[in-house]
């Protein structure tokens, strides 16, 4: 999972190599924290969030068989 959020952040980003995801497990959770570039947050976020929304499905979709609720941060 960590993988396919970098691959698809990186895609997205002008500096590539400032993206940095970071997992956090919890008991019934995962936290993946997404740290991008100053400039770069916008073009995660997206127009009112429909890109940061369609990452968050995704990853939903990616996580189906999981049984822990999973979370995206951008920071």
């Amino acid at each position: 999972m960590k993988e396919l959020l970098e691959i698809i952040a990186k895609a997205l980003v002008d500096y590539p190599e400032q993206v940095k995801v970071t997992e956090v497990e919890n008991d019934h959770s995962v936290v993946y924290q997404l740290s991008v570039a100053p400039g770069d947050a916008g073009k995660i976020i997206g127009k009112q969030g429909r890109i940061v929304k369609a990452i968050r499905t995704v990853v939903a979709a990616a996580a189906l068989q999981s049984e822990k609720r999973i979370t995206l941060d951008i920071l």
